[in-house]
């Protein structure tokens, strides 16, 4: 079997508030899903029909479980997920949507049994059968997992295989910024691609503030080959190493929520690069992923079809 992009990282519970328009602390009502970025874009690459593996860690009992099977129902390939023998349970997500502009996700991630995956349980065999292999920054915060996606980068480089760095900075688990930015920059400057907001780039560089361009002349000094900085609302850039930078504009959208966006919108950017549609189709593909995911109440059930990202795109005016 070959794969459009195996993911490695976290897949955990999503509860998000059924209440809408209300704190957390007044909602009595949660809708369960599978969550965590590199699930989210594993499931939305797969329902955009793409041959999709993932490489992970889950608890040992009833929300393993239903990770593991709600995936596999998805069209992922499950066959490298693991269940944690030593009692670690799933991480836990509740969300709050006051209103479409004040959401706010509140994470239980102590102690958490996609963070215990180790370097020995990652196949080289199964990372050489896919097109892309997709990390995120979550992943890199504690050890064991964090040498297992090291080792998962060096396997995949001493293949060939492209590197997708999804950055997906969770304060949680991280002791401080200027570990993060130790690690991210590790990752980063071994991938082919970089995904990530602007602010999640000042993490990776462990400042307030940073500009584009200093930011993406930096890391092509690397192995990155495109850069993609996303500004929310304000659209984002992608940028290449030949010079060339193409904007990407955010499409409109009826808001229920914010959070799902940034993963939506790296399923459907990878999903038109894998059909070489071109950078601006892609930023294209993945804004309006964005904007159909704000508007429904997961993020991985959610995640859109081709036919819909192509309506969007065909029906709303690209442009700023």
């Amino acid at each position: 079997m070959s794969f459009s992009l195996i993911a490695l990282g976290r897949a955990c519970i999503d509860l998000n508030a059924v209440d809408y328009n209300q704190p957390m602390e007044e909602t009595m009502t949660f809708q369960k899903y599978v969550g965590g970025s590199p699930a989210n874009i594993a499931i939305g690459l797969a329902k955009l029909g793409e041959n999709v593996g993932f490489i992970g860690k889950v608890s040992d009992d009833q929300h393993g479980r239903f990770i593991r099977e709600f995936m596999r129902k998805s069209g992922v390939d499950v066959s490298q997920m693991i269940s944690d023998d030593a009692g670690h349970k799933s991480g836990l997500a509740f969300t709050e949507i006051k209103s479409p502009s004040e959401c706010s996700i509140l994470m239980y991630r102590e102690d958490v049994a996609d963070l215990y995956l180790d370097a020995t349980e990652i196949s080289e065999d199964y990372i050489q059968q896919t097109k892309f292999l997709l990390v995120s920054g979550t992943a890199l915060a504690q050890s064991p997992s964090r040498e297992a996606v090291l080792r998962a980068v060096e396997i995949a480089r001493e293949k060939d295989v492209p590197v997708i760095f999804e950055l997906d900075y969770r304060p949680y688990t991280w002791q401080s910024l200027a570990e993060t930015a130790v690690y991210y920059q590790l990752v980063a400057q071994k991938a082919t691609i970089v995904i990530g907001t602007r602010d999640e780039f000042d993490i990776l560089e462990n400042k307030e503030g940073g500009d584009n361009e200093t930011t993406v002349t930096s890391l092509f000094a690397h192995s990155p080959e495109l850069i993609v900085i996303k500004h929310g609302v304000d659209g984002s850039y992608a940028y290449e190493k030949n010079g060339t930078v193409t904007r990407g504009y955010a499409y409109k959208a009826k808001v229920l929520k914010t959070f799902g966006a940034g993963d939506s919108y790296a399923a459907a950017f990878i999903y038109a690069l894998l059909h070489e549609k071109g950078i601006e189709a892609a930023l294209q593909y993945a804004g309006a992923a964005s904007a159909i995911v704000v508007s429904r109440h997961s993020s991985s059930e959610a995640m859109p079809t081709v036919q819909e990202i192509e309506e969007v795109i065909q029906t709303q005016t690209w442009g700023g």
